[in-house]
């Protein structure tokens, strides 16, 4: 079978393309291969793909004309690519076109695609606003440009469901992290400090921020289940992420333990938007998909600094 990822040169569209790749089917991945973050790492997940015979085209999900140079012989496509994350750098209208927009352009592309099974939007735990710690049923409260736009874009596929369009769900991930991270996230950023010796700028408060950091395995253990169990979900909303909880603070100390060394700290302003809770509550997730998140912090981490190391130290 034929599947569409796409933002496959990202953090978790990379690894989510390898996997079905492996599982047998012929994944097709494009991404626009913006300038959001240094597009050495995206290069380096492209080259990785390649070297598994995974095609990343160059497109841009904004421009109908580059959406409508795809075949149309999908029958699942898998939908990552967004602006992510809160950045001061990021204007309302980066988010806005890259969320929003760039996903009603693939909704109409997905239209074309007569033996398509399957729409599965990667959402984000930021559509519940401020504190994520609710179940699917509870009204969002988004209280960023990102998870405003997000939510929009999800609702969009979803209208497409219930009128009866396109089989399609959302799946809403929590606090990802695991090798190929995008290096402004904690964790990469974390580390990088370790080796090089640098300061790390922590936000404010956030070190007692509470996260269900959740091992990028285990997330794509779930959106592969999803495709497998694809009739079970269509309209739904599907929580991913571990139901474990950990401070800001207990992931630089866990950092710290497996490097061997302390990491300077330096206080920076908050940023606005920033959520303070996230606890994933995945009970439809385990109804519906089997879903089982395993991996534990330590052992997450452990592979992150091995990635970190196999590419950027010398």
């Amino acid at each position: 079978m034929k599947i569409l990822v796409t933002g496959a040169a990202g953090f978790i569209g990379s690894h989510a393309a390898e996997r079905l790749s492996k599982m047998g089917f012929e994944v097709v991945g494009v991404d626009n291969f913006s300038d959001y973050y240094s597009l050495s790492l995206k290069r380096l997940n492209e080259k990785a793909l390649s070297a598994k015979d995974i095609d990343v085209l160059d497109l841009d999900l904004r421009k109908p004309k580059d959406v409508n140079t795809l075949s149309t012989d999908f029958e699942f496509i898998i939908h990552f690519a967004a602006q992510p994350g809160i950045s001061a750098s990021s204007s309302f209208e980066d988010y806005f076109t890259n969320n929003f927009l760039a996903t009603k352009n693939l909704i109409d592309f997905s239209l074309k695609n007569k033996n398509l099974k399957h729409f599965i939007n990667i959402g984000t735990s930021s559509i519940y606003g401020l504190e994520a710690t609710f179940p699917e049923s509870v009204a969002p409260k988004p209280a960023s440009h990102y998870g405003i736009t997000k939510l929009a874009a999800e609702q969009l596929v979803l209208s497409a469901s219930r009128n009866k369009k396109l089989s399609a769900s959302s799946l809403r991930l929590y606090s990802v992290y695991g090798p190929r991270e995008r290096p402004e996230k904690l964790y990469t950023k974390l580390i990088a400090c370790g080796f090089k010796n640098e300061t790390f700028p922590l936000f404010s408060g956030s070190e007692k921020h509470l996260r269900s950091f959740t091992y990028v395995g285990d997330i794509v253990d779930g959106i592969v289940k999803a495709v497998e169990r694809y009739q079970k979900i269509d309209g739904e909303i599907i929580n991913l992420g571990t139901e474990v909880e950990h401070t800001t603070q207990e992931g630089i100390a866990t950092v710290e333990k497996i490097l061997g060394r302390k990491i300077e700290l330096s206080i920076v302003e908050k940023r606005p938007g920033d959520q303070w809770r996230t606890k994933a509550v995945i009970d439809k997730a385990k109804k519906l998909l089997d879903y089982n998140p395993q991996t534990t912090l330590t052992e997450g981490l452990e592979q992150q600094v091995k990635w970190y190391k196999t590419n950027f130290i010398d």
